[in-house]
């Protein structure tokens, strides 16, 4: 358990307590966590007290309180609270070729007006010299880890880089790229549905251009941007 938690804080890179961070204590327990959801609970009824909604007397609105805390602890902001599971590595047995996994869903929200981000996540790295790969449900949970908080796509973008560098210690280079649309674009503001976001963070080999495992990357994801392709 304290290896897993030593992990955790050299994957942070911002700081303990900002919405895009771990929660002070990190990680909570159960106990924690319901102590936290009542005190939410409480707090959102006042804001829907001043929003003038009667959700005490509302049928479908009674019970909003506690389920808008439970979301956030549970499940919209829960890579805050919860700690990811230990990381698993496995010999490549001379594997030395890039390793992609694609369209990992994505589900983020919002740092500015909490309203929640979508896509998914392409994730690419190359081993080191010590041939270790990690387990590709690991990759998954990262993206975990660090979308379900609070967030923007661009500091999650290199989070998400960050932790896959480390983990993956020795490699030759990491490569992530994040396709997602924002409910803060298409919900208010400019209102505008089917806009998405694409971020991209590169180390290593991949900075060069004209590397192959770069284009290899890109060529798999057949990502299109206006008609172009990334």
């Amino acid at each position: 358990m304290e290896n897993n938690k030593n992990l955790h804080q050299q994957l942070e890179v911002v700081q303990e307590g900002f919405a895009n961070g771990v929660a002070p204590g990190f990680p909570l327990s159960d106990q924690e966590k319901l102590k936290m959801i009542d005190q939410a609970t409480e707090a959102y009824g006042k804001f829907l007290d001043a929003l003038k909604c009667d959700w005490r007397n509302d049928p479908n609105s009674s019970d909003t309180p506690r389920r808008v805390a439970k979301a956030y602890v549970n499940d919209l902001w829960a890579g805050r609270y919860t700690a990811m599971s230990p990381i698993t590595s496995f010999p490549s047995d001379g594997y030395d070729g890039i390793v992609i996994e694609r369209n990992i869903p994505l589900t983020s929200m919002c740092s500015h007006h909490h309203q929640t981000i979508g896509g998914v996540v392409h994730i690419g790295y190359i081993a080191g010299e010590n041939g270790q790969v990690i387990g590709l449900s690991k990759l998954n949970r990262i993206v975990e880890l660090f979308g379900r908080r609070g967030a923007i796509q661009e500091q999650l973008t290199s989070a998400i880089h960050n932790a896959v560098s480390k983990i993956t210690e020795g490699n030759k280079g990491v490569i992530v790229t994040i396709v997602a649309g924002h409910s803060c674009v298409s919900c208010r503001g400019v209102k505008h549905q089917g806009a998405s976001m694409v971020t991209t963070k590169v180390s290593g080999v991949f900075t060069d251009n004209t590397n192959v495992a770069r284009k290899e990357f890109f060529d798999s994801l057949k990502i299109n941007n206006g008609g172009h392709q990334i």
